[in-house]
């Protein structure tokens, strides 16, 4: 699939299914964004509060464009695009907020061939994490993790990603694999909507304050496996945001 850089809206389903050290699940429903970040979208004026797209909220938060923080990680990889294009997924900020637990950004060549794909991972402390992906045929890629996330897991192990390009639908899934077996599972799946000022407006009263629902929602259920008895891992000391390492 070549990129598409119209951009898009996904109403969106996320769940979380941890198997270890006890089950338990949640699931919550919010919408994204598949935009290129050199051509993010212009709305009208009275629309932008719904939708902003800030380079301070990718990688290191300090480079001019979100392009340019992707362009300079990847550089710190030995990896060129050598101005191909890229496709993002991810949340943007809504009434000044926004939290992004991933972001995928699916890089090609001039010739539009898929060259990789990075997976940009937040937690709920402040930090962030990119993970270089190098997908298979079927869209599926593995990486060591590397990032304290959730409280409840150390930073060990590795994840299996499936990362296939956005169409129609979206279909995606990270597992948490460790020694005793696979631990977590993350899927996000949605249905494509052609973006205009009637779907996004319908998205964002269905689901408003869209990101700061998720984030929320991940701290309520980590109060409530606390109070289950899950032991909290330590934190690593805290991270600054993701430079090319």
């Amino acid at each position: 699939m070549t990129a598409n850089t119209e951009p898009a809206l996904y109403a969106c389903t996320i769940s979380h299914v941890r198997t270890a050290p006890r089950r338990y699940a949640l699931r919550h429903r919010t919408y994204m964004w598949l935009v290129d970040p050199d051509h993010p979208p212009r709305l009208p004026l009275p629309l932008r509060l719904l939708a902003r797209f800030d380079p301070r909220d990718h990688f290191t938060g300090d480079r001019p464009s979100i392009r340019t923080g992707l362009d300079d990680f990847l550089a710190g990889h030995g990896v060129h695009l050598d101005g191909g294009r890229v496709v993002m997924l991810t949340h943007a900020r809504v009434l000044g907020y926004v939290f992004n637990p991933l972001t995928l950004y699916w890089c090609h060549g001039p010739d539009g061939e898929p060259r990789c794909v990075v997976a940009e991972v937040h937690n709920t402390y402040g930090g962030r994490h990119c993970y270089l992906l190098r997908p298979d045929a079927s869209g599926t890629a593995r990486a060591d993790k590397k990032f304290y996330v959730s409280p409840f897991f150390p930073v060990d192990g590795g994840y299996r990603m499936r990362v296939p390009q956005p169409g129609p639908r979206l279909d995606l899934a990270v597992h948490l694999d460790r020694e005793s077996g696979r631990a977590f599972t993350a899927t996000v799946r949605g249905t494509r909507r052609a973006l205009s000022t009637a779907s996004l407006l319908r998205l964002a009263l269905r689901h408003p304050w869209s990101t700061l629902a998720v984030s929320a929602a991940i701290r309520v259920h980590g109060i409530r496996l606390y109070l289950r008895g899950l032991p909290v891992q330590p934190r690593p000391g805290h991270r600054t945001p993701e430079k090319a390492t």
